[in-house]
């Protein structure tokens, strides 16, 4: 956690006390690639596989010296986007419908 860092924290979370589909994925994702796997997971279960990603993206983009990666297609982020919205529907009902801790405390 680097609290001396800037930025803005999750509106709707602001606005309702309710985590969005992304909350805690920057810190599971830099728990990630700190090889710090279990706090990853533990903090959102796209966080590892994300890190990857990055990771593999990177070294794609800096071997054929393009940003934009290759193979991404519209499909591949609906479908992406459609898994975050059901993990997070899960996560929803376990913590609001059973009461279950489902989202990391701050």
């Amino acid at each position: 956690w680097q609290p001396h860092l800037l930025g803005l924290s999750c509106p709707l979370r602001a606005l309702t006390g309710m985590p969005c589909p992304t909350c805690f994925l920057t810190r599971s994702t830099a728990a990630a690639l700190r090889g710090e796997l279990g706090e990853s997971l533990a903090l959102h279960a796209f966080g590892p596989a994300l890190a990857l990603g990055l990771i593999l993206w990177s070294v794609d983009a800096v071997r054929r010296r393009q940003l934009y990666p290759r193979g991404l297609e519209a499909g591949h982020l609906a479908l992406f986007s459609g898994a975050l919205l059901i993990y997070w529907g899960v996560r929803m009902v376990l913590h609001i419908g059973l009461g279950l801790t489902a989202f990391p405390s701050g």
